[in-house]
């Protein structure tokens, strides 16, 4: 078919049929957009007054006054944002014009996200993030009452090597009461240096075992205290209400679990094996001849060593305990639905899913738009623009030019506008 033929190839008919029912499509779909995009910053907006009443403190008529007023502006900056994006991110043609559009469009749908998107994720989950706020707190504190128990029982356990050393000294000073350890019978020098060692660690045995019953009464009351803090958490009401007693709670735990540790006798068995070998003093002499004195001597030098040998037995075991990772300090920190939900986020994927949304829907309609545009640019490409009317189109232009004629007929010869000459075919 040569160039400047004027009939259409039936790619090109096809072309413009296409392109004609996108059009269609697209003026139909025209007449909802606003009112879709309405509806949609509308909610956005309910959703971002709840978020912002949550950050607020009072509840007065100011406060309530300034959220409604914020999430109006949000409301409308939504709505304007939108339409600009619709309207002209389809119609621009050039390269360089979409993308700046398209960079426009991430920065305003950041700028959503910012002002809205995390006030709304609060509004739809943030009573749920509090609480879990409170659980989480819950845990922690467990865990540390748990550990602290656990370093204070061990530390009781040290009674069981006290009361082996202690005997050890027990056994040896009825030895040398029988004489079988100097050589020489009775209680002479070795035997009260003996019994003053096995006296110190019975009054340490004692005052250990006084601290189990304190120990035990604390963990109690410290379940207690958690068990109170599990049912605020899934207490029915409002979690703001609840929040208080949770933190009085909190203290009171917080306190329990600083009295078990203070309980702990690690410390006190650890000083006590550094004064048994450091702190003795040595009876005097009382053997009747110097060859019982030399015996004495020679047997109260070796009970040093073994005091010694005793002592780092001893210490070692308290080392052990006072080695031992203590409890992590928790304090409990009242947090607010918007906060909640921003540490929490993890947790509440759909609750964010759903904010965001809300906000970013109409994104996905701007790039329908734009692809719908292109395609219908691409169906008429090549075809004048009289090939891409409509019959209805056709008449309505017909009849606008008969109008024309008819009008300029009627018109006074004076006043109609003179005429180019008509060439002659034969010239």
């Amino acid at each position: 078919m040569p160039d400047d033929d004027p009939r259409l190839s039936r790619a090109q008919a096809r072309g413009i049929r296409n392109a004609r029912d996108l059009q269609s499509h697209v003026d139909w779909l025209d007449s909802i957009t606003g009112t879709a995009l309405g509806v949609l910053a509308v909610a956005s907006g309910i959703y971002t007054y709840l978020g912002v009443l949550s950050l607020l403190d009072d509840n007065g008529a100011l406060s309530v006054f300034a959220a409604l007023a914020y999430s109006v502006a949000v409301s409308v900056g939504i709505f304007v944002f939108w339409s600009y994006m619709m309207r002209l991110l389809p119609a621009v043609r050039t390269g360089a014009a979409r993308i700046g559009l398209m960079l426009s469009m991430a920065l305003g749908s950041l700028a959503i996200v910012a002002m809205s998107s995390w006030l709304n994720a609060a509004a739809l989950a943030g009573a749920a993030a509090v609480e879990q706020h409170l659980a989480e707190t819950v845990q922690d504190y467990q865990t540390a009452l748990e550990r602290a128990d656990e370093i204070t029982q061990s530390a009781q356990s040290l009674a069981r090597d006290v009361a082996r050393v202690r005997q050890s000294f027990d056994d040896l000073s009825e030895q040398e009461a029988t004489g079988q350890l100097s050589g020489f019978a009775g209680q002479g020098a070795v035997f009260r240096l003996l019994r003053q060692k096995s006296d110190e660690l019975t009054a340490l045995e004692a005052q250990i075992t006084a601290q189990q019953p304190l120990v035990e009464q604390a963990f109690v009351e410290g379940n207690a205290i958690l068990s109170r803090m599990r049912a605020l958490t899934v207490e029915q009401g409002p979690v703001e209400a609840r929040s208080v007693p949770f933190s009085e709670e909190a203290v009171r735990l917080a306190n329990v679990i600083t009295q078990l540790r203070q309980l702990s006798v690690a410390p006190l068995v650890s000083r006590a094996a550094t004064d048994l070998a450091d702190a003795v003093v040595l009876p005097q002499l009382d053997g009747s001849n110097a060859d019982t004195r030399q015996g004495q001597q020679a047997t109260i030098e070796s009970v040093l060593t073994v005091l010694r040998q005793r002592a780092e037995t001893l210490q070692a075991a308290a080392q052990d305990v006072l080695n031992m990772t203590p409890p992590a300090d928790i304090s409990y920190t009242p947090i607010s639905a918007a906060d909640a939900v921003i540490l929490y986020a993890g947790n509440f994927v759909p609750s964010w899913a759903g904010a965001i949304a809300i906000d970013l829907l109409p994104a996905v309609l701007v790039l329908i738009l734009a692809v719908t545009q292109a395609a219908i640019r691409h169906g008429r490409e090549g075809s004048a623009t009289e090939d891409s009317m409509t019959l209805a189109e056709l008449r309505a232009a017909i009849s606008a030019l008969r109008d024309m004629d008819t009008s300029l007929d009627r018109t006074p010869p004076s006043e109609s506008p003179a005429r180019p000459p008509v060439p002659d075919p034969a010239e």
